[in-house]
């Protein structure tokens, strides 16, 4: 009779407040929507990151011929032979080095150029010989480059060494700017779903005040006249965490599946794994985040 009673009054509450029960679960499926993107877009750098930095190498590039002015390490010329054969030696012994090192003549580093530009204007501004030999060293942990750099920068016959993380490190700061930005829209969001939580439990007690002074009257305790409330205010969260899901779900199915891994072919993308794990989160703070804020709410506006 009791849970009658309760399921009665959730019906009786939310069709009294349907606009603003609505815009509950408007907000709160747009903030978890955007909760979820940023938990998800945090999985995708890191796995990103994890798959680049493990391809890209640390690259020690030698003085060629046309270098003399370009630092003193470059002083006398081009790199001889034995320099080479020096630094090969060393690199062998570190421990933090993959093993093979690789050579790249100036050969090999123009035929990767014109690889990389095809036949762009640019390709026929360098020539075979404007391009350095270098050694590709691949590190076991790719955060110790400055090992490599210190060891190696100041050497006779070295023009540079470089870490090709340069390269990929301002997408990831792009990246990470961008999940910070909706994280900051995420919450946002939050603040206004909660607002709106508060207030339509507000209202919801006032428009019951009548039958609630009476529910205390006859010895109702405080928790079973706040229990219809609390769940009003939770199925609307559960409601707007459902749509949350299938928003997460379908941005990943559209966005990711059926457009970025057809055009980016180059990246790693998450999986359904990442997905699956990320919506029971969304789905238990969009049930606890409201019946919370109508608790506490209660405690203060339904005092009869």
């Amino acid at each position: 009779m009791r849970a009658q009673f309760v399921l009665s009054e959730i019906g009786v509450g939310l069709r009294r407040n349907l606009t603003m029960t609505f815009a509950v679960i408007v907000s709160v499926a747009l903030s978890l929507g955007l909760f979820g993107a940023s938990l998800l877009m945090r999985d995708q750098v890191s796995t990103m990151k994890g798959y680049w930095y493990d391809k890209v190498n640390v690259s020690i590039f030698f003085c060629n011929k046309n270098d003399a002015d370009s630092g003193a390490n470059c002083a006398k010329g081009a790199a001889t032979q034995q320099q080479k054969n020096d630094i090969k030696a060393e690199l062998d012994r570190l421990p933090i080095v993959q093993k093979p090192v690789t050579y790249e003549s100036s050969d090999q580093a123009y035929k990767h150029y014109k690889e990389q530009f095809g036949d762009t204007p640019v390709a026929g501004l360098v020539t075979p010989d404007q391009l350095p030999e270098s050694f590709r060293v691949k590190l076991k942990d790719p955060t110790k480059y400055a090992v490599i750099k210190s060891a190696f920068s100041e050497r006779p016959g070295v023009q540079e060494v470089q870490d090709q993380r340069d390269t990929v490190e301002p997408l990831f700061n792009l990246l990470n700017g961008m999940n910070i930005a909706a994280i900051c829209v995420m919450a946002l969001m939050l603040v206004v779903a909660l607002m709106l939580i508060v207030n339509t439990v507000r209202v919801s007690a006032f428009s019951r005040r009548r039958e609630t002074g009476i529910m205390r009257l006859v010895g109702a305790s405080s928790f079973y006249i706040q229990m219809p409330f609390i769940l009003e205010a939770a199925i609307a969260g559960l409601l707007g965490a459902a749509f949350a899901c299938v928003l997460i779900v379908g941005g990943k199915y559209v966005l990711i599946n059926n457009w970025l891994s057809k055009k980016i072919q180059v990246i790693n993308f998450i999986g359904w794994d990442s997905v699956a794990a990320v919506l029971p989160l969304v789905l238990l703070i969009g049930l606890l985040m409201p019946a919370l804020a109508a608790f506490f709410a209660l405690r203060k506006y339904l005092k009869v």
